[in-house]
């Protein structure tokens, strides 16, 4: 059965996100032959908009000053007035921090159900199902929508093949959507000067954990990731002991990540800590136990002390990749 949907185009400082690519693909594989549809907001977001087009969806762009800064109130009343144009039969978001505050919102205000952090979505007869992590990634539940009832999904990133160029793609101007209220404004943004991709986004991840054994020899993390261009990540447990920021935590309550290549050096591989990372696509393990539950999903794994792998493993990339 054909489905109309509806697409959240979340970008940043006019950067589109990969993981939206990602859901325009999961859209265009369950639309049935339906349309599928693109909300975008921001300031001088012309490139962005055009990006979106070139998968071959139809993409509304509201661009104004009022939406440089992300703003619950306004962001959700510009989704709506799309959800009013369009009347899709699902409204999709990425599971990202910006995902999970909107959603909701958008939820109640479409009177639809909702499931958050989506691992995959597909057709359900005149429905939706969808399938989820539960209980720290213990279990898997599939999860379905009423039948003809509307719906507002997250879909967490790594759940489905980026869209690829297309024809047929088009962008349309949207008027501002003035909302109703407005709690808070957004006033000015700080953000930490960093030669590294963004966690979220990045393709090559190399994180550390409690094998490390202290702050200060995060820098063998540092020092494989360099060569490679990576992201930095790291465990709960040295997040908690505050050896690096939160912003670095890979896991079920930090970050999910669906890279090409993970490398986890001293990480025990703590159910939580899985559930955010084993979508990717190629996994390294260096952990000296043998019996680390890491090595269940690693593709590689090297059994012996991080002290001695890492600095050897930093030196022949940095070879490799001079």
């Amino acid at each position: 059965m054909a489905k109309k949907i509806l697409v959240f185009g979340e970008q940043r400082g006019g950067a589109l996100k990969k993981s939206v690519l990602e859901i325009i693909g999961l859209a265009q594989s369950i639309s049935g032959g339906g349309s599928v549809d693109v909300v975008t907001m921001g300031e001088g977001i012309g490139s962005v908009g055009e990006a979106l087009a070139a998968t071959g969806a139809s993409v509304h762009v509201a661009d104004d000053a009022s939406l440089a800064q992300p703003s619950p109130e306004a962001y959700v009343a510009q989704i709506d007035a799309a959800v009013q144009a369009v009347q899709p039969d699902v409204v999709l978001f990425t599971a990202s921090a910006m995902g999970r505050d909107l959603a909701p919102r958008v939820a109640a205000r479409m009177g639809a159900g909702f499931i958050s952090e989506c691992i995959s979505l597909d057709a359900n007869g005149d429905g939706f199902a969808a399938k989820k992590s539960m209980y720290g990634g213990k279990v898997f539940a599939t999860v379905e929508s009423k039948a003809g009832a509307k719906l507002v999904a997250t879909v967490k990133p790594g759940a489905h093949k980026a869209a690829e160029a297309a024809g047929g793609g088009a962008v349309n101007a949207m008027a501002v959507a003035a909302p109703s209220s407005l709690g808070a404004k957004v006033t000015s943004v700080q953000q930490q000067a960093t030669d590294r991709p963004d966690l979220a986004e990045a393709d090559v991840i190399v994180a550390g954990g409690r094998g490390l054994k202290e702050a200060e020899n995060f820098k063998l993390i540092e020092e494989v990731a360099t060569p490679l261009g990576a992201a930095l990540g790291a465990s709960r447990a040295i997040v908690d002991a505050g050896w690096v920021p939160h912003h670095y935590q890979v896991g079920q309550t930090g970050i999910s990540v669906s890279p090409k290549l993970y490398i986890a050096i001293g990480i025990s591989g703590a159910i939580q800590h899985l559930a955010g990372m084993r979508q990717s696509g190629c996994i390294v393990a260096i952990n000296k136990d043998a019996e680390a539950p890491i090595f269940k999903v690693a593709d590689y794994g090297l059994v012996g002390d991080a002290f001695e792998i890492a600095p050897l493993l930093a030196k022949e990339l940095e070879k490799a990749c001079s």
